[in-house]
């Protein structure tokens, strides 16, 4: 529904994921009959649950980890992990930092270059734990480091920044050809964000397997604040829900996964996301509440870093438990930031709903 802003302007009212609430049913059933597992492309998972590419959520160590639990941990190949051998030291660092020094010194610590061999280190640690292995790069470092991540023996390879088009347009570089590169890759990509119909329906002609909803690092984002860019989350996976069916259509039957990714902080924004359309979500920092996370409480993103215009802070989300009850419970707040999965078969359950496809289908209202 558009709505009159002013005279000269319209735009169309849409709602984040804490203007609906999720309607129970004529039908209850028991949690521990309900499933949480999904599959993209040939990988399956107990939880749809994926581990932002964030050097403050993932390691390798919590990406095994998480990969053990069922869900899926994304390394940042751009992070610090690709750039110190070993940054245990920057990590303790980055805990101690206050005020605007925290974004300066954070600049500082990227600039160290990206090394090609301890990206091969990093997955080739994943990989031989036994658990799928992602790891993410930015549109703009895609096509330097690709041919050293597949390589590497990556499973799913991950392309993720704020905003990314199947079409950008530049004079003054080549930009990544998305299409032809994912033609030209052995391995799955998910490619994302996106918040449009539009721009979901063109980012899943370029033959992603799945489609990142939202512009990641909620939590810590400034995005719109610092550029005035935001779409309400519910709506937007909503929206690119919808452009998943008609491209299901248009295709004559190839799925493409909606994965939201962004502003999920607590256990009901999972199931709202869901709810909305959604196949999975990325979070970030419910996972950097555990202790295990390199972040040590504090959380930040890629975007907290930029040399010219840093779009997100780093954040003190604390602690709440280890990530095994992050994930399972026992939970001891009320305020949905532990026994993430739990919760969610709870909804599920609440609602009569068994099987995550199904409960996309579930009823939702405003207020």
């Amino acid at each position: 529904m558009s709505i009159d802003i002013g005279m000269a302007k319209r735009g169309r009212q849409a709602f984040h994921f804490d203007d609906i609430a999720i309607v129970p049913s004529r039908r209850t059933r028991d949690p521990e009959e309900v499933s949480t597992a999904w599959q993209l492309d040939a990988y399956r998972f107990d939880l749809p649950l994926i581990a932002a590419p964030m050097d403050s959520v993932m390691s390798p160590e919590t990406a095994i980890a998480l990969g053990r639990f069922g869900g899926l941990g994304v390394l940042d190949l751009e992070g610090l992990w690709t750039r110190y051998e070993d940054p245990t030291s920057i990590l303790n660092e980055i805990a101690t930092l206050e005020g605007p020094a925290a974004t300066r010194r954070l600049q500082e610590i990227y600039s160290e270059p990206i090394k090609a061999e301890l990206i091969t280190e990093r997955l080739r640690q994943v990989r031989e734990a036994g658990v799928t292995v992602a790891g993410a790069l930015s549109p703009q470092r895609t096509k330097q480091f690709a041919d050293v991540v597949v390589a590497a023996g990556v499973d799913l390879f991950v392309i993720r920044g704020t905003t990314v088009s199947a079409e950008h347009v530049s004079g003054q570089t080549e930009p990544l050809n998305l299409k032809e590169f994912i033609y030209e890759l052995d391995v799955p990509v998910i490619v994302g964000g996106c918040a449009t119909h539009q721009a979901a329906l063109h980012l899943m002609r370029t033959g992603a397997a799945g489609v990142l909803v939202g512009f990641g690092g909620g939590a810590t984002h400034t995005t719109r604040s610092g550029l005035g860019v935001s779409v309400p989350m519910a709506s937007a996976v909503s929206d690119v829900a919808a452009a998943r069916r008609d491209y299901l259509d248009e295709s004559g039957g190839r799925y493409v996964h909606v994965i939201a990714d962004g502003s999920i902080g607590r256990s009901g924004d999972i199931a709202k996301a869901i709810a909305c359309g959604a196949d999975a979500v990325m979070i970030g920092s419910p996972f950097a509440r555990a202790t295990e996370s390199p972040g040590q409480g504090f959380h930040w993103g890629a975007e907290a870093w930029p040399s010219v215009l840093p779009r997100g802070e780093r954040v003190d989300v604390g602690t709440v438990g280890t990530l095994e009850q992050v994930l399972f419970g026992p939970s001891s707040v009320t305020d949905g930031t532990m026994n993430l999965v739990g919760a969610l078969r709870r909804a599920m359950a609440t609602t009569g709903y068994s099987e995550l496809k199904e409960f996309q289908r579930v009823e939702v209202v405003l207020g």
